[in-house]
């Protein structure tokens, strides 16, 4: 591997936190071109998340946010296959984010909120972003529940 693909092949890895093989495997895909690997690893990631959607969800997270203002705040449970998985900062974050969504948009159920638009970037909607985190963390994650209180 030549000096320009292993740096690629590191940069690769630290955007979008996929294993190694799979980075290797983009860019070959890819024939070397970055933004076409970027592509390929979305695409193969979603498609990894399809294929752990039966598993079981066992594990996972409670989470809640109150906004600034003291008027809002939310509850959401977010399930995971183990506990390993629930205690790393990606899931915690995901958890977060989901918890900080239902706060702004306040959807009615939890197929409103997969399709809503996500907060911090419009391109993506909720399911993506879910999506997202089941290829990266290698574990099927389902949005369980979620309560929004307000004033």
């Amino acid at each position: 591997m030549s000096n320009a693909s292993l740096e690629q092949l590191k940069k690769l890895r630290s955007v979008t936190q996929a294993s190694i093989s799979d980075c290797r495997k983009a860019l070959e895909e890819s024939v070397g071109d970055y933004s076409k690997a970027l592509l390929w690893l979305k695409e193969h990631g979603i498609e990894k998340a399809g294929k752990k959607a039966d598993r079981e969800t066992a594990q996972g997270l409670v989470d809640s946010y109150i906004h600034q203002n003291g008027k809002v705040g939310v509850l959401v449970s977010i399930l995971c296959e183990t506990d390993f998985v629930a205690r790393t900062s990606e899931f915690k974050s995901l958890v977060h984010e989901i918890a900080m969504q239902v706060a702004a948009m306040n959807p009615n159920d939890i197929d409103t909120l997969l399709k809503q638009e996500y907060i911090r970037d419009s391109s993506k909607t909720i399911e993506s972003l879910v999506k997202e985190a089941i290829a990266k963390l290698g574990e099927n994650i389902v949005v369980k529940d979620f309560k929004r209180f307000d004033i």
